[in-house]
């Protein structure tokens, strides 16, 4: 199906259903320069309130914070069943020794964290060195183990081309990802439309070819309920809605609760 006609279907998806379910796919995140130990604990003390205030709604999936920060979450998280997210890796720019990614990241998972996201080595796949891109995502997946899942971020805006997403979206997979996701939100060009639809074909060829299910998250510049929208029948028409779930669908965001949560 042709982008055009998908985002023509989005219009039949924009219920308080599908915002229900947008609420509750959500990895409610926090990644400022200006992050610390006081306002992580009062973003995480908001997730604990909307539990408490909105017991009808669905809590998020995870709060998604830098690895310092995954202790705090765990101390202060009150509402079971909230993933802690870290980014990971030297994010957002993924330029460091791979050994300092790694260990990083088991100090983010020995201090709490449940998830990682990790930011795709776009410099070695430009260059070509898709061998190396691959072996730094199964270090990183080794670390990580079966217990906590691997998003790998692709940085889509940085691909240029198609070819190049759907590229980077086999050799993530390849190497171990549990899910695909789109970008930082640090670039100047985040979530795009066109971008998830490549990945989502490929999470679907991937699937028929290797029977493993991955899953997929749009991040950066997601900023109104339409948007959020677009990107739940993107993987509804492409995937189906065995992947609207959310250990198979999740969406990057710091600002779109309160919006959804307005609009419901």
């Amino acid at each position: 199906m042709e982008l055009k006609e998908i985002i023509a279907k989005a219009v039949e998806n924009d219920n308080a259903d599908v915002k229900r379910f947008l609420f509750g796919s959500m990895d409610y995140t926090t990644l400022k320069c200006t992050d610390s130990e006081q306002s992580v604990m009062a973003f995480v003390e908001q997730v604990n309130r909307w539990d408490n205030e909105h017991p009808e709604l669905p809590h998020p999936a995870a709060i998604c914070v830098y690895p310092c920060f995954a202790e705090v979450v765990k101390e202060c998280l009150d509402v079971e069943g909230v993933e802690i997210a870290c980014v990971s890796g030297s994010f957002p720019s993924s330029q460091t020794f791979t050994e300092v990614k790694t260990v990083e990241t088991a100090l983010a998972i020995k201090d709490g964290a449940t998830e990682i996201d990790m930011v795709m080595p776009v410099g070695k796949f430009l260059c070509g060195d898709e061998e190396g891109v691959m072996d730094e995502i199964r270090e990183m997946k080794a670390v990580c183990g079966d217990g906590v899942r691997l998003k790998v971020i692709l940085e889509t805006g940085c691909l240029v081309t198609a070819e190049n997403i759907r590229k980077a979206s086999f050799l993530a997979m390849n190497a171990g990802a549990d899910f695909i996701k789109t970008s930082t939100g640090k670039e100047k060009i985040s979530a795009t439309p066109e971008a998830a639809l490549v990945m989502c074909e490929a999470i679907r060829d991937y699937y028929k070819e290797e029977g493993r299910k991955v899953g997929f998250k749009p991040a950066g510049g997601i900023n109104t309920s339409m948007d959020a929208v677009i990107y739940y029948t993107i993987v509804k028409e492409v995937l189906g809605e065995e992947w609207l779930k959310h250990d198979l669908f999740r969406i990057g965001t710091s600002r779109l609760a309160e919006v959804l949560m307005n609009e419901m």
